[in-house]
């Protein structure tokens, strides 16, 4: 596996790749990986012939108080499980190549970015839309793969690559779990031993409430029983809801297409879900 630090050097090796007729596969990433990241790669592997994995901790989606100085940053760890999941390059770039000095120009997608994350994290996601856009248009990859455990994020990716007619396929990658059910994030290094142990709780809740939801029970009632089961086993609610996984809009009821969303704290740590909800 090789390094590219430059657009220039990036996008060198694709022109040899395209020569060869080689159909490629961008897996865009923040580093600090783990087997949620690595199944990203394996897709990137059935569905192309090369594939390209990016590492840039983004600072434009991350808050004045959020933790972008505190973010685990581990580049030759994070190079060695890309090498050993078959990745074909790594594309490292420093901030002055993705934003040179007189960068200007930023992406919004409207709508999408306003209930959840958006809600609570202003300007979160015209950070990840503008770096995004930036990506896909740094290497014009075939196909690229985002994990489906930052849905919104997913849905305002695929709303911006139709809408900008960019032409790679988005493909949304089945969430990865600890044991105890826990999506797999970078951030979950952050709980301490004794969050840890609780944070499967999330997801079980989660199952629970989805299947109470899909039996066509009240989804103010059962979702207010939610948040007080989190809340007793020491979680901090900030959403829990249940919305249509297109338009994220929110639903009164189960219907095809319902996804139910949640955003909880441990201590200092923001942990993220989702599940399908499907009617019976």
């Amino acid at each position: 596996m090789d390094t590219a630090r430059t657009v220039v050097a990036l996008r060198a090796r694709i022109r040899s790749w395209r020569a060869a007729g080689d159909r490629i596969a961008l897996v865009p990433t923040m580093g600090a990986l783990h087997q949620g990241h690595l199944s990203l790669v394996d897709i990137g592997r059935r569905r192309a012939h090369r594939v390209i994995a990016s590492i840039f901790v983004n600072p434009k989606q991350f808050g004045a108080n959020e933790d972008l100085d505190r973010y685990p940053r581990q580049e030759a760890a994070d190079a060695e499980l890309l090498r050993k999941a078959g990745c074909d390059l790594l594309f490292l770039p420093p901030a002055e190549a993705v934003y040179p000095r007189g960068y200007a120009t930023t992406v919004s997608v409207a709508g999408l970015d306003r209930p959840m994350e958006g809600a609570t994290r202003p300007g979160h996601f015209d950070g990840v839309a503008t770096v995004v856009t930036k990506l896909l248009l740094m290497a014009f990859p075939d196909v690229a793969i985002f994990g489906e455990k930052d849905w919104q994020q997913l849905a305002i990716i695929r709303r911006l690559a139709a809408d900008l007619n960019i032409p790679a396929e988005i493909v949304g990658a089945p969430i990865i779990r600890e044991a105890d059910g826990l999506a797999m994030s970078s951030r979950n290094a952050y709980l301490s031993p004794q969050h840890r142990a609780i944070a499967g709780a999330l997801f079980r809740t989660l199952q629970a409430t989805a299947a109470t939801l899909s039996s066509g029970a009240s989804v103010p009632d059962t979702l207010s029983a939610a948040r007080a089961a989190l809340q007793s086993a020491g979680f901090a609610v900030d959403y829990l809801l249940l919305a249509d996984e297109q338009t994220l809009a929110p639903m009164d009821r189960a219907l095809p297409g319902g996804r139910l969303f949640a955003a909880a704290r441990l201590g200092s740590t923001r942990l993220l879900d989702n599940l399908p909800v499907l009617p019976a």
